[in-house]
C-alpha cells in the first residue's frame, strides 16, 4: 500500500526486500518492477545493507557480471533513520543529499522507507546544456499515424512526444533546443510557434535526408559546447545530471545511454553437434544485453568533423570517432527507464507508462 505525505512517500517494504544471495540481474528486475531506485538487504526483517541502481551501474561499468551476487555489491554501511526521527526525514535527506531512507526501530527492524523527489530537497540538478532532437524521420513504422502527423507531433496524452522530451530536459534547466527537421517540417514549426514556452527553440532544415547523424552538420557554429542528443521517439527516465557528469568525468567524446533488456525465449532451444545429434537443450533460456536507446551526450568536435551534405548514421559516426582514438562511453540504465514509441505496440506502452 502506498501513502502520501507532504510530497514524500512511505512504501510497504515487502517489494523492496531482496536476499543477498540473489543475482544482480534479479536485483535489476526487482528495481524495474518496483519503479524505485533502492532495495533493502535484510535478515529476519533486520536491515543489513542496501543496493541502488547506482550500485548496479558502477558494478557493470567495472566489468562486473549480471550473474554476480547482491552481497558482492551491496552497501553494508547504509544510511537509515530511527522511527523517532522520521518527522525530520526531509531535513536529513537534504543534509545527506539522498533520495530515500530506510526507517528502523531500536532493534534495526525495518518499519518503512521514506522517499522524496530530488528536486524537492534542493539538490543541484542544473545541467543547462543544449539539447538536439533528431526530428526529421519519416516515421514509417508508425503508419497510419505518420501519414497525417510527423512523428515528433504524435500525441502522448494531451501533448506530443517532443514536448514530453522538452519538459523532461527543462527539469534540469536545459532551455536551449535544436530540432533537425525534414518530413512535414512546416507542421512541426507551426505547432511550436503556437506553444507558450519559456525556452529557446531553433529549427534546422534538412533539404535532403541525411540519416540519423548527418543532420548534425547543420549545427556547425550553432552548438559549440557539450550537448545532449536524442531521437524524437524516446524518453529516458533517468538522472540527466548523473549522465552528463559521467560523460565529463570520463572525458568521453560520445556517451551512449544504453538500456539492459531481458529476453526470455518461450521455447526449448536445441543445439546440435556436427553429427546432427543433440549437443545441449536449454528450456526457455533467458538473455540479457545492452541496447542503444538513441540518447547520447556529445562533444561539439563530433559536429565539426562531419562532411557537408553527406548522409550518415549515428552508429557510423560513433565508429569513426573510435577509429580516431576517441573515448566512447556507455551509461547503462534499467529497461524501465527507457520509453520508446518507435512502433505502434511501443507507442501504446509509452502511453500506459506515462498514464495518459
Amino acid at each position: 500500500m502506498l501513502f502520501h505525505k507532504k510530497g514524500m512517500e512511505i512504501l510497504g517494504i515487502v517489494t523492496l526486500v531482496i536476499a543477498e544471495e540473489r543475482s544482480v540481474l534479479e536485483a535489476m528486475k526487482q528495481l524495474d518492477a518496483t519503479a524505485r531506485q533502492i532495495l533493502l538487504v535484510a535478515e529476519d526483517n533486520k536491515l543489513k545493507a542496501i543496493i541502488t541502481d547506482g550500485d548496479i551501474r558502477r558494478h557493470l561499468l567495472r566489468g562486473g557480471k549480471l550473474e554476480d551476487k547482491v552481497k558482492d555489491i551491496a552497501n553494508y554501511n547504509p544510511r537509515f533513520i530511527y522511527e523517532k526521527d522520521k518527522d525530520n526525514s526531509r531535513e536529513i535527506m537534504r543534509k545527506w543529499s539522498i533520495l530515500s531512507l530506510p526507517v528502523v526501530n531500536e532493534k534495526l527492524e525495518i518499519q518503512s522507507v521514506v522517499f522524496v523527489h530530488d528536486y524537492e530537497i534542493g539538490r543541484n540538478h542544473s545541467v543547462s546544456a543544449p539539447v538536439v532532437i533528431m526530428a526529421g524521420g519519416l516515421g514509417t513504422r508508425l503508419h497510419p499515424y505518420t501519414k497525417i502527423l510527423p512523428k515528433p507531433l504524435i500525441p502522448i496524452g494531451e501533448i506530443p512526444i517532443t514536448e514530453h522530451i522538452i519538459n523532461r530536459f527543462m527539469e534540469y534547466e536545459c532551455n536551449e533546443f535544436h530540432l533537425i527537421v525534414n518530413h512535414k517540417k512546416n507542421m512541426i514549426k507551426a505547432y511550436f510557434s503556437e506553444v507558450e514556452k519559456d525556452y529557446k527553440i531553433e529549427f534546422h532544415d534538412e533539404d535532403i535526408p541525411l540519416g540519423t547523424g548527418g543532420g548534425l552538420r547543420l549545427l556547425k557554429g550553432k552548438v559549440e559546447t557539450t550537448f545532449f542528443l536524442t531521437n524524437c521517439d524516446v524518453l529516458i527516465r533517468a538522472n540527466y545530471k548523473e549522465i552528463y557528469d559521467f560523460h565529463k568525468q570520463n572525458r568521453n567524446m560520445i556517451t551512449i545511454v544504453a538500456a539492459y533488456k531481458h529476453l526470455t525465449i518461450p521455447y526449448g532451444i536445441i543445439n546440435m553437434d556436427s553429427n546432427g545429434e543433440i549437443a545441449t537443450m536449454v528450456e526457455k533460456p533467458e538473455y540479457s544485453f545492452l541496447t542503444n536507446t538513441g540518447f547520447y551526450v556529445v562533444e561539439p568536435e563530433v559536429v565539426d568533423r562531419l562532411e557537408d551534405d553527406k548522409a550518415v548514421g549515428f552508429p557510423d559516426i560513433i565508429e569513426k570517432q573510435k577509429s580516431l582514438g576517441e573515448k566512447i562511453g556507455v551509461f547503462p540504465v534499467s529497461e524501465k527507464c527507457w520509453l520508446d514509441m518507435g512502433q505502434l505496440e511501443e507507442l501504446e506502452g509509452m502511453r500506459k507508462e506515462l498514464e495518459v
